[in-house]
């Protein structure tokens, strides 16, 4: 049997034999190379608490004790910051039993500290889909940092499908890394590639951005359109330091440039869950082509999402902070990253989301 996650004509083929279902017919760029762009339904829940439905229970059963109110998003609504929701979509499932699927934030949602995960009926873990699941999806989203403005069909999650085992051990990687260099400089492979934190003064002088704590709300709809000094606080370092703020929101970059060869797939993943002090917040999924050369790529850094938990923590310029593994694609997708598709950040290095001016 082969083995591998789900390329993108796959992918359009299970909307084809309702194996996804939609009740919206699909956006033109909606199918990615190895995974499926979700869309947001009509209305949303304000709950209490975060919630999983649990072995024994769908979500409209567990809704039934934690909603507060339910908001039309029919005309645009406010996401308030702090507060917890729930949104069905508009892609449901109907997986053959040898299928399975995870889900994750897109790169604009992490970068602008959405946290927002996949719930399942019958679910016991966040942005796992079981296999040969049947039933809806829903899409809870928190919103951390801003406030944000939000309409049906807007799309701030995304799903990949997988059938078999296609994680790649750390000695398939080395070999893949020296058949086709994965990251630029010395390959840091144990549980996947690790990769490290870059905070040497570039020509403008930031090496990060933090988020500021009270600001106006981000229509997600609208691309360029907000400065950034309204939002974000510019970091700046000469000591190829900083000092972590507890509770706070950053923006970081990776110090190598990273390559997914047509063939693979790959997630980012915390690096050592001892460190304790912090988090990279992983808007996880990396299409086959980024940062390859047949995608026009030489190379991408990964934008890092980080966040702070109990105590002020010092992070240092090349310490590891997070880790890639990659996955074979069951079969080369008909379309790769930055190449077919249209691109925000092919070729990246320190980026905010694509809401945001350029030029500042």
């Amino acid at each position: 049997m082969r083995q591998g996650v789900i390329p993108s004509q796959l992918i359009e083929t299970m909307v084809t034999n309702n194996q996804i279902l939609i009740t919206e017919p699909l956006q033109d760029d909606q199918v990615q190379p190895a995974s499926l762009d979700l869309r947001l339904g009509l209305v949303a829940y304000r709950v209490r608490a975060s919630f999983l439905a649990g072995g024994q229970a769908t979500v409209a059963d567990r809704l039934t004790e934690f909603e507060m109110h339910r908001i039309d998003l029919s005309q645009g609504a406010v996401l308030e910051k702090g507060c917890v929701y729930l949104v069905p979509l508009m892609e449901s499932l109907d997986l053959p039993d040898d299928i399975e699927a995870v889900a994750n934030a897109k790169s604009s949602t992490g970068r602008l500290d959405l946290l927002t995960r996949t719930i399942t009926d019958y679910g016991k873990e966040f942005d796992r889909v079981v296999k040969g699941y049947t039933g809806p999806l829903y899409a809870e989203i928190c919103p951390r940092s801003f406030s944000v403005l939000v309409r049906p069909g807007m799309r701030l999650n995304q799903i990949r499908f997988r059938k078999g085992h296609a994680i790649l051990d750390d000695e398939a990687l080395t070999s893949l890394h020296a058949e086709s260099p994965l990251v630029s400089g010395e390959a840091v492979i144990q549980d996947g590639l690790g990769f490290s934190v870059d905070l040497r003064t570039s020509e403008n002088g930031i090496v990060g951005y933090r988020a500021k704590p009270h600001t106006g709300v981000i229509d997600l709809a609208k691309i360029g359109a907000y400065a950034p000094t309204d939002y974000w606080e510019e970091i700046r370092t000469n000591e190829q330091r900083i000092i972590l703020d507890p509770g706070a929101f950053y923006i970081l970059v990776s110090q190598e440039s990273v390559t997914i060869p047509p063939e693979y797939a790959a997630e980012m993943a915390p690096y050592l869950a001892m460190v304790g002090e912090f988090r990279v917040h992983y808007a996880g999924f990396f299409d086959p082509g980024f940062g390859h050369a047949s995608a026009n790529g030489q190379g991408s850094r990964g934008v890092l999402e980080v966040r702070c938990h109990e105590a002020p923590f010092v992070l240092e310029h090349g310490q590891v902070v997070g880790r890639l593994v990659y996955e074979s694609m069951l079969e080369p997708p008909s379309q790769i990253y930055g190449r077919e598709i249209a691109s925000n950040y092919q070729g990246q290095g320190l980026k905010l989301s694509k809401h945001f001016k350029m030029d500042g």
